[in-house]
């Protein structure tokens, strides 16, 4: 098990792409491992034959664990030992076991053996994995195999499971249903049909880190609604330059920039709690939540605090974009110290999000939704269609209290909404 960052103690085998008699070349992947949300591809220290894997997908090892075994001496084309045996065990016998299948070219039968990567990517997509041919040893499927049945449109060409039926061995009387007591139904019937599946490494993850984070914070929400309207007429003004630029301008850029500069007034928010101390960062280590197709992830741009707006745009947007594109280094998901998560872009109105430990307070938005407010101005209020949103903060109060927290936000929204922001 490399050591893939500083901060990074132990990973978790996902899938390997080599199995024993497999050959590999020097620095091709060998297998991906997963740590606290990151997934990684493993390249080979050296050309040679797979020996013997180790360690098998699923299970969580220390840094410095050995994986699997190669032989550098072995050559490409010849035959692995454990071939050569089970072929000189199979021509010996009569006809192939049933729990070792004979294949043409010899090897044992693993075509049935599939790996968890597979089985859950199977599911996901309602493919029959009897119907992939597999391109591993023995016939084993792999996560590419799975992957190019369903690009070739064979799933969706598959014929759909007969839905249970209830069979009734006699026709329905009413006269004899009002004398005879209803029959109990079985208990399989109580429930729908169900699939059971393995939570993936990063799922696991983050059930815990949310599960622990609950139980070790205080949790408080506080909400202010935010006019961005100022926010929409600058943004207006500055996206078609950035984009010349190649820089996508959200408005999320513009939230994490004011946040950012109010986080040096409120220092206690960009804190931590260690222990029975509170700890004062420097430095605002921005993470920046990501949805991705299974889950979620915070990479951190560090020192968010000397970046203007436009960098700041373009921090978020590359972080984002290697992120989807899982091209994070491990030690880019650790060291934050105040964390923005970003639903809106979903259509959500209103949360309470789950604080990232250590720190003491996440920030989210949420939708930018035109609706009617009362506007004040010397000539009397009125009622003006202004682009509005919620900024919901929860906070920990171990390390602060609601007065704090509210006044925060209101520098952030009073910040914004005289888009005092560059």
């Amino acid at each position: 098990m490399p050591q893939m960052g500083v901060s990074v103690a132990e990973g978790t085998i996902v899938e390997w792409r080599k199995r024993p008699g497999d050959w590999v070349e020097s620095d091709e992947p060998i297998c991906d491992i997963t740590t606290d949300k990151i997934d990684v591809e493993v390249p080979s220290p050296s050309s040679g034959r797979v020996e013997r894997i180790l360690v098998e997908p699923g299970k969580t090892v220390s840094v410095g664990t050995p994986l699997a075994e190669i032989n550098p001496g072995a050559k490409a084309g010849e035959a692995h030992p454990e071939e050569s045996a089970v072929s000189s065990q199979q021509s010996a016998e009569a006809e192939p076991g049933p729990d070792v299948p004979d294949t043409s070219n010899g090897e044992a039968d693993r075509s049935r053996f599939y790996s968890p990567v597979v089985r859950r990517i199977a599911d996901k997509h309602g493919v029959d994995l009897s119907r992939v041919e597999g391109t591993g040893v023995g016939g084993r499927v792999r996560k590419r195999d799975v992957l190019a049945f369903i690009e070739s449109g064979d799933a969706e060409r598959a014929e759909p499971k007969p839905e249970p039926t209830l069979h009734m061995e006699s026709p329905y009387r009413p006269e004899e249903a009002e004398l005879a007591p209803a029959a109990p139904k079985p208990e399989t019937e109580v429930f729908s049909p169900q699939r059971r599946e393995p939570m993936s490494p990063m799922r696991h993850q983050i059930a815990r880190h949310m599960v622990e984070s609950r139980r070790t914070s205080a949790h408080c929400t506080t909400i202010v609604e935010t006019d961005m309207s100022a926010v929409a007429r600058r943004r207006a003004e500055l996206k078609p330059d950035f984009e010349r630029r190649g820089i996508p301008l959200t408005y999320l850029a513009f939230v994490a920039r004011a946040t950012v500069t109010e986080l040096q007034r409120y220092p206690i928010l960009n804190a931590s709690i260690d222990g029975e101390e509170i700890v004062h960062h420097d430095d605002v280590n921005l993470g920046i939540a990501v949805a991705l197709e299974d889950g979620l992830i915070v990479p951190v741009i560090r020192q968010a605090q000397q970046l203007s707006l436009e960098g700041t745009a373009a921090a978020i947007a590359d972080v984002a974009r290697r992120a989807r594109a899982k091209q994070l280094q491990p030690d880019e998901v650790h060291g934050g110290t105040f964390t923005i998560t970003n639903p809106g872009q979903f259509g959500a109105v209103l949360a309470t999000p789950i604080i990232n430990q250590p720190q003491v307070a996440i920030l989210d938005l949420e939708a930018i939704v035109k609706r009617p407010v009362v506007v004040e101005s010397e000539d009397g209020d009125s009622i003006a269609i202004r682009p509005m949103t919620y900024l919901c903060m929860s906070w920990d109060h171990r390390a602060l209290d609601g007065a704090v927290a509210a006044r925060f936000l209101a520098t952030v929204k009073g910040r914004l909404e005289s888009c005092e922001v560059t």
